[in-house]
């Protein structure tokens, strides 16, 4: 099996035996998340979230089963349509053995990765932790200039330390501005989630985007 089918494979498992998915490839391209929740949403899951776990940041999505009827009888279609998905065999919308979208679901594929990424980016950057950090940084070096009187080592990082945060926060803004703006051209909506969040919810799904509920 190539590393394509045992992450389907794995995958699969998941969804065969709980309401909940959790994908952890910490050395995946995103594409490649894209594509993993691409199929899981063809067996009845919708996608949920991302989160930033530990002190390493370590990516994590999250799935959650859909109820509705509609996403009920496309997994029945698909279980009945790829009897060998997850054992080897083929899985909607994938060229065989790897997680490289047919043209049919490159859309969709695209759509989803690029809403990842905006949620990644949201998660990943705090906006009140970094100026806290940035103007208290400044000021715990101004401070130990004064009580040691190591200007010329401790003021230049009085004023670095705050540019590099704040140039850094400024960077991650932008970046997720630009995703914020191909998801609005692809139709999708914003959101604001239980949790305060601002997020997009793709056409038709609204009323569902919610954040994952441990």
């Amino acid at each position: 099996m190539t590393i394509a089918d045992r992450q389907i494979s794995a995958l699969l498992r998941q969804v065969a035996s709980q309401d909940v998915v959790e994908l952890i490839h910490p050395f995946a391209e995103w594409k490649t998340f894209g594509a993993l929740v691409h199929i899981a949403e063809c067996y009845g899951f919708r996608y949920a979230e991302v989160r930033h776990v530990g002190r390493q940041k370590e990516i994590r999505i999250f799935l959650v089963r859909d109820t509705s009827p509609a996403a009920q009888q496309r997994a029945a279609a698909n279980a009945a349509a790829y009897p060998q998905a997850g054992g080897g065999g083929p899985v909607p919308g994938m060229h065989p053995g790897t997680l490289v979208p047919l043209p049919e679901a490159e859309a969709d594929v695209d759509l989803v990765t690029t809403l990842i990424r905006y949620d990644a980016a949201g998660s990943a950057v705090n906006r009140k932790q970094l100026m806290t950090m940035a103007w208290g940084s400044a000021g715990l070096f101004l401070l130990l200039a004064l009580l040691t009187g190591k200007f010329a080592v401790l003021l230049p990082l009085a004023v670095l330390t705050p540019v590099f945060l704040l140039g850094s926060l400024r960077i991650g803004t932008a970046r997720r501005e630009k995703l914020g703006q191909r998801l609005a051209a692809a139709g999708c909506t914003p959101v604001r989630d239980e949790y305060g969040r601002d997020r997009f919810a793709r056409p038709g799904t609204a009323g569902q985007q919610t954040g994952h509920t441990a």
